[in-house]
């Protein structure tokens, strides 16, 4: 079920980046047993920010950087979990996965089953996703839903600083794997301008938001829009042009793929009768799919129109333009809603 999310009252705005080193170095100085690991994540402070800082406080023995084998420091943090421990550790690209995926798919992800439930596997993984700054095939993925795929990993996406705090604070926390992917362009470092909206209000006291409940980051009457990430702050982009249309447009943030709410975009949807998936992902067996098939599956009989919006089925390109054409845009969520009104 969703929670509409009220910023409790604060002067303080953070980043993104910096609302995740507050929920880090908190937890690490609440409890010896977390530590972060990963690749320019100690001196250079992670290259989206998202470690910078930590260093000074916690020193290389708890803030480690690491060899550039993915394959061998996920699989220490695997070991280190099932010790006690609770290890993050870093991809620096979402991408480079692969180097690694046994230890994620058949380590992280099943060795509390494998085990009979002997042990657990308490650590996150977080890694960097999405384009729009041209870094070509290898280094502009997102690839949530191959993870969400996967039976045994939590799958966590925030969208705002205030989300991205929470919800790290809970996958810390956590007695499961979390994979925890933040998007390199709402990060809100100097380098890769964010778009207006992730920079929120922030409490300075830890809190946590609870996995599973989708935020409901507008409400409208017309047309629901499901997103999540980067592509939460393009559709309410759209939603605001449109409203001058007369088009009121409900936009929904999942900030979590497992668990997913479909409760809140069943419940949005019986509302609206129309529905909008907006992914930044590949369109071919993923999250868009997976949305569009659960409100199928519950027979809403005010569904009237489906839209989806998502990357083609092709390598995301280096060329600025031609990456500009295959990543959706608030024209593209635009375009979307206005087909799914067309009816009318």
């Amino acid at each position: 079920m969703a929670q509409q999310e009220e910023h409790r009252q604060t002067d303080r705005s953070l980043t993104m980046s910096r609302a995740m080193v507050e929920a880090i170095a908190h937890e690490m100085r609440e409890d010896d047993a977390v530590f972060y690991m990963g690749e320019d994540v100690a001196d250079y402070g992670g290259i989206f920010d998202s470690t910078e800082g930590l260093l000074d406080e916690f020193g290389h023995d708890r803030i480690m950087d690491v060899p550039i084998s993915e394959t061998a420091y996920i699989g220490a943090a695997v070991g280190a979990a099932q010790e006690g421990m609770r290890p993050i550790a870093e991809l620096m690209f979402v991408d480079f996965f692969g180097v690694g995926m046994d230890q994620i798919y058949n380590q992280m992800a099943k060795n509390t089953y494998m085990s009979g439930g002997a042990v657990s596997v308490p650590m996150v993984l977080t890694a960097a996703v999405g384009g729009t700054y041209n870094d070509a095939a290898q280094h502009s993925q997102t690839l949530y839903g191959t993870f969400a795929h996967l039976p045994g990993m939590k799958v966590v996406v925030p969208s705002t600083a205030y989300d991205a705090k929470g919800l790290l604070h809970t996958a810390i926390r956590d007695d499961d794997p979390v994979v925890y992917l933040f998007h390199k362009r709402l990060m809100g470092i100097g380098w890769l301008p964010a778009p207006d909206g992730p920079k929120t209000g922030v409490p300075e006291e830890a809190y946590t938001i609870p996995f599973g409940h989708a935020d409901i980051k507008r409400e409208g009457a017309d047309v629901t829009v499901v997103t999540l990430g980067l592509h939460v702050h393009r559709a309410l982009a759209a939603a605001d042009s449109l409203a001058d249309d007369g088009i009121d447009v409900e936009v929904i943030d999942l900030r979590t793929l497992v668990p997913l709410d479909t409760e809140t975009i069943r419940d949005s949807v019986a509302k609206t009768g129309r529905l909008v998936v907006v992914d930044e992902d590949y369109r071919s067996y993923g999250l868009t799919g997976e949305i569009i098939a659960g409100v199928a599956e519950a027979e809403l009989a005010a569904l009237d129109a489906v839209e989806r919006v998502a990357l083609p089925d092709v390598p995301i390109p280096y060329a600025r333009p031609m990456e500009d054409e295959v990543v959706p845009d608030t024209d593209d969520i635009t375009a979307a809603i206005r087909r799914v009104r067309s009816d009318e």
